[in-house]
């Protein structure tokens, strides 16, 4: 059968590679076409648009971006046409995606949608549409099902988080661990040049007050080498590491993260972090109108509670920063009561099943049933 699958960001293409694996098992003659990332490319899908050419970041850079965005997506459309898919999966990135599953629907295209839009922090009207245009929904934050269960009465199915499968499956095969000579603390501050620009240098400061350690970097997927190396160059103890950062994960005492995945991910692998976050004025302004969530990390949204700390916009200072790594590296009460937590969060997201497996098997079955 032929699947069209739609991932627009660096989370995306590692859920998409995953996915696309599990279906290519159970439908031996997949035909896979993608918007994403080299991951699903690897995983034998056919890569029509890389996600680096589509993300833009923050509500001021969407907007000067909005002709190569309508550009994109009359392409996609096309694409669509032209290729007839049994089934068109999206992932995530809700701007464009939810153009295309609205647009599907008048063409009788089957739509699976798999990672929900944060609907739940901002722009809830989104969800009359969404049950109008989306044949199937699958969540993998374990509230989401509640939240359009009982507020939209929308029988969503809870599939568990693809990283824990993901990480599990790295840890037992014998992780890339990074050797140094000094204890590792990790950086990772994006995959979008926009935000790296904006944060690293903030994060890269802190590395001056702490010479015992050695700073590692994340350099992100896409990104070349030659967009770090200004950032890095004035400092003695920190250098990158590329196409490495479960490895870096792996060896680190403590990390230093932007929001978004990979607080999640820290936390699955137990580094005690900083969540730090800073955009532009103006986005962050618009942002603070409308978003309508307690915090901005993904471990304390699903914990309900400030499991690790979150220095946003005027409070990522160097200071703040250095004062909150202190504490992650020398008080033991603290790093106790967090184990005790990324416990407690591994569990929760484990109980939705093996994500990637139940979400290909959804996906499968909703594209016999185009046939």
């Amino acid at each position: 059968m032929k699947y069209y699958i739609i991932a627009g960001e660096a989370s995306g293409d590692l859920h998409g590679s995953n996915l696309i694996k599990e279906l290519h098992h159970i439908d031996t003659a997949a035909n896979i076409r993608c918007w994403g990332g080299d991951l699903m490319q690897q995983a034998g899908a056919t890569l029509v648009k890389h996600y680096r050419d589509l993300a833009f970041m923050g509500f001021a850079e969407v907007i000067k971006n909005l002709p190569a965005i309508f550009k994109n997506i009359a392409f996609c459309k096309q694409d669509i046409l032209n290729y007839q898919p049994n089934v068109l999966v999206l992932i995530d990135y809700p701007g464009f995606n939810l153009r295309i599953s609205k647009w599907a629907k008048t063409k009788n295209i089957k739509v699976v949608y798999y990672i929900s839009p944060q609907v739940w922090a901002w722009k809830e009207n989104r969800v009359k549409e969404m049950k109008q245009s989306i044949d199937k929904m699958l969540v993998i934050l374990p509230f989401e099902k509640d939240y359009y269960q009982h507020k939209w009465h929308w029988d969503v199915e809870y599939v568990g988080h693809p990283l824990v499968d993901v990480i599990e499956q790295y840890q037992k095969n014998a992780p890339q661990k990074i050797t140094a000579n000094k204890p590792i603390i990790a950086i990772l501050p994006g995959s979008r040049k926009q935000e790296i620009a904006v944060k690293l240098p903030v994060m890269l400061q802190v590395a001056a007050h702490f010479p015992e350690y050695e700073f590692k970097v994340a350099q992100a997927p896409g990104q070349e080498d030659a967009f770090y190396t200004p950032f890095l160059a004035p400092y003695q103890n920190v250098s990158i590491v590329k196409n490495n950062t479960y490895g870096l994960l792996c060896s680190a005492k403590a990390a230093l993260v932007t929001s978004g995945t990979a607080t999640l991910e820290t936390a699955l692998f137990g580094v005690p972090e900083v969540v730090c976050y800073k955009g532009s004025a103006i986005s962050f302004a618009i942002a603070k109108r409308i978003v309508k969530i307690k915090y901005i990390c993904l471990v304390n949204l699903i914990m309900d509670k400030p499991v690790v700390k979150e220095l946003i916009q005027q409070d990522m200072t160097v200071t703040n920063i250095i004062n909150e790594l202190t504490a992650l590296l020398t008080d033991e009460v603290k790093l106790q009561a967090l184990k005790k937590d990324y416990a407690a969060l591994k569990t929760l997201l484990q109980a939705g099943g093996h994500a990637s497996f139940k979400a290909a098997n959804r996906v499968f079955e909703t594209a016999q049933k185009a046939e």
